[in-house]
């Protein structure tokens, strides 16, 4: 290696660890800020005593224990996870604007875990975790179907996020029916679902997100390698000895499990799947998957951490939607990067 070549490297070397310290950093300081943000304002030591087992206060342990500290890891969860998923298919269409909320793969997954809730309450049968989860998988697999379809007749990606878009909007459509025309009182409360959230969640739930998510990103990061070969071209990975048809399926299923996870959980979430990839891409100076996928997660997780502290304390009693959080502060992100790309 040339010593041009050392400075670069070693230049390259401080900027990752400088930028994954600075992550860490925000997500200890978002974590610790949802746990004391809230209707009730707790102090930094009344946390601190009830994490260390030494906190006496019944109503604070309840508070911290039983409501923030699940809705906090659930944020966190699930916030990597759909950051992750929108850097997979980012990947997979070699298109920066791809997302699981823009190509409908979000809406895909709401639609049909509000046909499989309206059809179990319906019939006075008691919701499992795991149901809503292979409902949104198998809803967001054929939202995926109907993309890859269309991707296969046109050759603009422009043409092909339009139809995710169009897909997105006819889900989410036939969803507001049911949910508006719905007779019971527990499915009209599927409204505030289908908005999106991380309320409600509790540690049950926690006991199916975290091997879903963990197993999940396990197997994604496992699929680096050949995902930086894949970026150069499928050709370009064919040499080296890629199954690209395999790989593809593999993005596909991994992608559309981890928004299925967040669609069960919380309902749809915009812009995140989109946003940060990008953010994490202009803060690392490169794409490589190796980086970008911890990056991703850790990236997605303070983000949707500070847009829930945002939703549950700006407007407190009030709660706003997640997503509308989100789209608040992705959306800029998303219209500089496609007026920069449209400069270059």
């Amino acid at each position: 290696m040339t010593e041009k070549g050392l400075l670069i490297h070693k230049k390259n070397r401080w900027r990752y660890t400088v930028s994954f310290f600075i992550l860490f950093v925000l997500l200890i300081a978002f974590l610790i800020c949802n746990l004391c943000a809230g209707t009730v304002a707790l102090a930094g030591g009344e946390i601190f005593e009830i994490l260390s087992g030494s906190g006496k206060n019944e109503t604070v342990y309840h508070i911290i224990w039983d409501i923030r500290m699940p809705i906090s890891l659930e944020s966190l969860l699930l916030g990597g996870a759909l950051a992750v998923s929108g850097f997979l298919l980012q990947t997979f269409f070699h298109n920066p604007i791809a997302g699981p909320f823009v190509l409908g793969l979000s809406s895909g997954a709401k639609l049909a875990v509000a046909l499989v809730m309206i059809y179990m309450l319906g019939h006075g049968i008691a919701v499992k975790s795991w149901v809503l989860i292979a409902g949104a998988f198998a809803g967001a697999m054929v939202s995926m179907g109907f993309v890859l379809v269309v991707s296969g007749r046109v050759k603009s990606m422009s043409i092909l996020v339009i139809c995710g878009i169009m897909i997105g909007y006819i889900c989410s459509a036939i969803t507001d029916f049911l949910v508006t025309f719905a007779d019971d009182s527990n499915i009209v409360n599927l409204h505030n679902w289908t908005m999106g959230s991380f309320s409600g969640i509790d540690w049950s739930d926690l006991r199916i997100i975290m091997p879903m998510v963990g197993i999940s990103m396990v197997l994604t990061f496992m699929l680096s390698k050949p995902m930086g070969a894949y970026q150069l071209g499928e050709d370009y990975a064919r040499n080296l000895g890629v199954n690209v048809r395999l790989f593809r399926v593999s993005l596909i299923v991994l992608s559309s499990l981890l928004a299925a996870c967040v669609t069960a959980f919380a309902g749809p979430i915009s812009f995140v799947g989109i946003a940060v990839p990008h953010l994490m891409k202009s803060l690392f100076q490169t794409a490589k998957p190796v980086l970008m996928i911890p990056a991703c997660f850790l990236g997605g997780s303070v983000f949707c951490l500070m847009c829930d502290l945002i939703a549950r304390t700006v407007f407190s009693p009030v709660e706003l939607s997640i997503s509308s959080v989100t789209a608040l502060f992705g959306a800029p992100v998303v219209i500089y990067m496609m007026l920069a790309r449209r400069q270059q």
